[in-house]
């Protein structure tokens, strides 16, 4: 960049700050500012698009074209030349506009006697929130030191628009945070909840965009990030020197990397010397780079953006002094709202705290799921739209985890079909009180066994409160993902001793550490897989890295302390790797026993059966292992080749489909033939027409969420399982893809309870 684009950018931005502080409306700063743009830039047209809607964009100021087309002038994402721009989000640069690819004619404008077209995006953090034009008469393609210039401006505009400088009492253009917003998203847990936001991370306003003092940005720049890559070599030095923490090291060290990089410096000091702040700088090439690397088909480029974004915020906080802590006051009834939100981080809000969950990110197999799940609280992932954008600090919210759906600041009509959906539920959930203390018993004797899921210390007194007769898994992985290096064996055993003492004299499944897939450590290096819930997970990490596997079993043989131990090891696939890891089991016992230390009363080892070619295991395996959990989330993905994760496969395939009931009671009945005990745990066993289906194929056990224990048994005492039997093997006969249909119909004819 010259010297003399380099004034002519400060120029430009000083003229644009100026009309910032004046005191417009917000049209007429706006139409202010398409003149400015079109004098500096020597231009005869400037003109201002911004986003109606999601996919709608409108003509909002213009210097150049018919005053008359402004705020009539519409089109959609994508559409013509400016919708390009938006789309791909990026600068479409065309000497003859007119005969270029997509061209739009818009005669109202009166843009046909102008060649030259530029498009610059206008957007924040990815956010896309309109489109810069200037265009001319002279069919000339405009130079990268103007491109650069544009880029600058529009990266202003950006600021302004979030800080709400072009709206007004009367405007046309609506105030950002005002009105009501429907977004939809993915089913992380179902439940409903009213409240108020609480943002995880509040967003960081750059309220000052522009600035007069290149050099005293500067000096602010360097000072920031000396601060922020010693804060990155403080966290590498405690780190420890133990080979299980090298994944951890790992990835600070590509922190550290970035803290360190030239280029990310260099152009940041560009972007100063044209005339923007330090924290506008950052916020530019934070903005430039996911528009870079967020389309990028690689795991690893992808994997690299989100190191650069997380130093990014860090390093704007540091600037704008907006820590997490802005003065704000949690409210009483808080929904989080964030991008996305690690175990730990959630852990500390603690049991009972949150209301519900929103996630712009997420999976329904994350650890925050699981964490919602066993606080019982609604969870949305995937929120569509910019929620985290949208919402600010105590707006009323509501969220249906049933459909998917987050209102935010909710009209009188959403509010009051919401709390009568909210009261109906209420009602419900004291009915199933009342059977707390009877037994899941069919209406034909047959009884089936209820076990609740945990993973959490805070979620054992549900044990009692649920009815629950035991806990059918404890996930172990939550202690090793809600830190950031791994746990000491006596940490963990002192943690696995309070689970036992917590159940008394019921049964805790322990399950050894489930991680890989969606489940990554923070101080374990991601492995790049193509389909990572097909690669390197659960046992495969275990039989791998013998040493945290080994440490977990020491762990948990010291914990029982005379009492039984109950282990059971995930995503088993053939029988060779559940004799492996129950050697390793015995291994540990023999050796404890050589230290002196007491063992456990006795001792069953159980496997998870997650994988189709268990099934088809030999004989041998199901004679050798004392129980099996059915891990139905797996299992059904797999059996299906339907990914859980991705919504336009995972709901085309029904859990009472004929076949994987098939292939239900097939495994209930090699489990009979050698008498192993056999459960299924996931969150079909949580939906009661799916739990009373399993066990009319057989299964006598069943683990689910503590919350789900009470509607599931109380459909099972109201029906016949015999009878049940019998519906289904009718749809079967008839070729039928689902029970569901005949199932609910049956069901519909039944006494109400």
């Amino acid at each position: 960049m010259t010297e003399q684009t380099d004034s002519e950018s400060r120029k430009l931005l000083r003229r644009l700050k100026e009309s910032l502080a004046e005191d417009s409306a917000g049209q007429a700063r706006l139409d202010h500012i398409t003149q400015i743009i079109a004098e500096e830039m020597r231009s005869e047209v400037c003109s201002i698009y911004l986003f109606r809607d999601a996919e709608t964009l409108e003509l909002c100021a213009t210097k150049g074209l018919n005053p008359e087309s402004v705020h009539q002038t519409r089109m959609r994402l994508g559409e013509g030349l400016v919708g390009r721009a938006a789309r791909d989000g990026r600068v479409v640069n065309e000497a003859d506009a007119p005969s270029a690819k997509g061209y739009r004619y818009m005669p109202e404008t009166g843009e046909e006697v102008f060649s030259s077209f530029c498009g610059v995006p206008i957007q924040r953090l990815g956010d896309k929130l309109g489109v810069l034009v200037v265009q001319s008469r002279e069919a000339r393609a405009f130079s990268d030191d103007e491109i650069y210039a544009l880029e600058v401006v529009a990266m202003v505009l950006a600021e302004m628009t979030e800080l709400g400088a072009f709206v007004g009492e009367g405007e046309a253009l609506q105030a950002l945070h005002t009105n009501p917003m429907m977004f939809r998203g993915g089913i992380g847990q179902e439940g409903v909840a009213e409240g108020h936001v609480w943002l995880h991370e509040p967003r960081v306003v750059v309220t000052n965009p522009v600035a007069d003092d290149p050099e005293a940005e500067q000096k602010r720049l360097h000072d920031a990030v000396d601060q922020l890559r010693v804060s990155v070599d403080d966290m590498l030095k405690s780190v420890g020197e133990d080979p299980v923490d090298k994944d951890h090291r790992d990835v600070l060290e590509a922190y550290r990397m970035f803290a360190n990089s030239r280029s990310w410096m260099r152009r940041m000091e560009e972007d100063i010397a044209a005339g923007l702040s330090a924290e506008a700088a950052v916020e530019k090439e934070q903005s430039t780079a996911r528009r870079r690397l967020g389309q990028a088909s690689d795991a690893y480029l992808r994997e690299r953006l989100q190191d650069l974004d997380d130093l990014s915020n860090r390093l704007l906080r540091i600037l704008t002094g907006q820590g997490n802590d802005t003065g704000a006051e949690i409210p009483d009834d808080p929904i989080l709202i964030a991008r996305n939100i690690g175990p730990a981080e959630l852990l500390d809000y603690g049991r009972g705290k949150l209301k519900g969950i929103v996630l712009e990110q997420g999976s329904v197999g994350s650890h925050a799921a699981i964490v919602a799940r066993a606080w019982a609280i609604p969870l949305i992932v995937h929120a569509e739209g910019r929620v985290t954008s949208e919402a600010l600090n105590g707006d009323h919210v509501m969220i249906d985890g049933d459909q998917g759906l987050v209102h935010l600041r909710p009209d009188d009509t959403v509010v009051s079909a919401f709390r009568d959906k909210i009261a109906m539920q209420a009602k419900a959930q004291e009915r199933y009180t009342g059977l707390r203390d009877l037994p899941a018993e069919a209406k034909c004797g047959t009884r089936i066994a209820l076990h609740m899921n945990a993973g959490l210390i805070a979620e054992l007194p549900s044990l009692e409160g649920s009815g629950a007769e035991g806990v059918g898994l404890f996930r172990t992985e939550l202690q090793f993902l809600a830190r950031s290096k791994v746990p000491q064996r006596a940490e963990l055993a002192g943690i696995y001793s309070r689970v036992l003492d917590a159940a008394g004299d019921k049964r805790v499944n322990f399950r050894t550490l489930d991680i890989g897939s969606d489940k990554v450590l923070p101080y374990m290096k991601r492995e790049d897989e193509p389909n990572p819930a097909l690669g390197w997970r659960a046992i495969r990490v275990g039989l791998d890295k013998k040493g945290v596997m080994r440490m977990q079993l020491q762990a948990l043989i010291r914990a029982s302390k005379g009492r039984p131990l109950m282990v059971m090891f995930p995503f088993i696939a053939q029988f060779e790797e559940f004799k492996a890891a129950r050697q390793h089991l015995f291994d540990e016992i023999e050796r404890e026993r050589k230290l002196g230390h007491v063992l456990p009363d006795h001792v069953e080892v159980g496997a998870m059966l997650e994988t189709p070619s268990l099934a088809f295991a030999p004989r041998q395996f199901f004679e050798m292992a004392d129980f099996i959990s059915i891990g139905g989330n797996d299992l059904k993905q797999f059996f299906f080749a339907a990914d859980r994760e991705n919504e336009r496969v995972r709901k085309r395939y029904d859990t009472l489909n004929v076949s994987y009931l098939s292939f239900i009671e097939q495994i209930a009945k090699r489990c009979d033939e050698t008498n192993t005990p056999v459960s299924f745990c996931g969150e079909d066993a949580g939906r009661p027409v799916e739990a009373m289906c399993f066990a009319a194929m057989g299964l006598r056990s069943l683990s689910m969420r503590p919350a789900s224990i009470g509607p599931v048994k109380h459909l099972i005492r109201r029906v016949d399982l015999t009878e049940a039997r019998a519906v289904i093997d009718e749809a079967r006969e008839c070729g039928e893809q689902s029970v569901r249909g005949r199932v609910m119909d049956w069901l519909r004819g039944l006494d109400p309870a």
